[in-house]
């Protein structure tokens, strides 16, 4: 199962001069559009003279959606450039904007692509990339004589917990990467109710004894 993808921590920006114009690169981290089109909005505002806000974006872990946007530039010559560096670089949940400040002197359809793509370069070589992992939550309820067991099987299991909720029982939110999520259920069942493997998986869904497992949506 593929549940994972890179795209970038934290902004970055670029720049690339051709004739008189210049190209500035801005590249941010988003997950939707409302968040795009945040971005966009604040570079207008802070380039009011510019002449052209070119852009691509990408989102999701098979980049499925995704727009090109040549902003009054001739069509293929600013979006297209932008969004392939996107895909050279294999990043998704981001947007490249390309703001331009026109020098005087036309470039030409093949001076423009080149000049996108520069910028869009300059910018992305110097994000820093990470993985995203997707991961499916859930909620373990257990007693509060059995914490002290529960915590120590989720410890040698490297699972990641979230914040315990205490009142008659104690709810511990914890997290396993999507792709391992049905082993590492089956391992937690083990070791929780102190059974072999084949014995943990012979057993009803449900059964879980003393213990609630919960997925939340």
């Amino acid at each position: 199962m593929e549940d994972s993808y890179f795209s970038i921590k934290e902004p970055a920006f670029g720049e690339y001069k051709e004739k008189g114009s210049k190209f500035l690169a801005y590249v941010f981290p988003v997950s939707n559009e409302e968040e795009i089109n945040h971005q966009l909005a604040g570079l207008k505002s802070e380039h009011p003279k510019a002449r052209h806000f070119c852009f691509a974006y990408r989102l999701g872990i098979k980049g499925a959606q995704y727009r090109i946007n040549d902003d009054g530039e001739p069509s293929g010559t600013a979006g297209k450039p932008i969004f392939g560096q996107i895909l050279s670089h294999e990043l998704s949940d981001i947007l490249v904007v390309v703001v331009r400040y026109f020098g005087g002197t036309k470039l030409g359809a093949s001076g423009l692509i080149q000049a996108y793509k520069s910028a869009a370069v300059d910018a992305l070589d110097k994000a820093v990339r990470f993985e995203k992992i997707l991961t499916d939550s859930f909620t373990i309820t257990t007693p509060l004589s059995e914490l002290g067991h529960v915590f120590f099987v989720l410890k040698s299991l490297n699972i990641i917990v979230g914040e315990t909720i205490y009142s008659d029982c104690a709810d511990i939110p914890f997290f396993t990467r999507k792709s391992k999520t049905h082993d590492i259920l089956l391992q937690l069942k083990a070791l929780l109710l102190k059974v072999p493997m084949e014995q943990a998986a012979a057993m009803k869904p449900d059964d879980w004894d003393c213990y609630t497992i919960q997925e939340n949506l």
